[in-house]
C-alpha cells in the first residue's frame, strides 16, 4: 500500500512540475498577442446632471454637451 501512496506522490509532483513549466509559456502555434491599439477616450461632463461620460458617447448642445437627448432638451430650456 505505502508503494502505491509513493508512486502517487511521484506522479503528483512530476506532474505539478510539467504544468508550472507550462505556465506563462504561450503555446508553440499561436501568434504572440497584439497590443492594445485602443486610445484612452476623453472624458466630458454633462452639462445638465454632471455625469462623466466619453466624449464620443456626449451629444453635443447650446450649452456644452449632454448625456442624453432629455437632458440635451432640459438644457434648452430657460430656467
Amino acid at each position: 500500500m505505502k508503494f502505491v501512496l509513493l508512486a502517487l506522490l511521484i506522479a503528483a509532483v512530476i506532474w505539478w512540475l510539467r504544468g508550472a513549466r507550462r505556465v506563462g509559456k504561450p503555446p508553440a502555434g499561436s501568434p504572440p498577442p497584439a497590443p492594445s491599439a485602443t486610445e484612452p477616450s476623453v472624458m466630458v461632463a454633462c452639462a445638465h446632471c454632471g455625469v462623466h461620460l466619453p466624449r464620443a458617447e456626449a451629444l453635443p448642445g447650446p450649452d456644452g454637451v449632454f448625456c442624453s437627448e432629455a437632458h440635451r432638451i432640459a438644457g434648452r430650456m430657460p430656467r
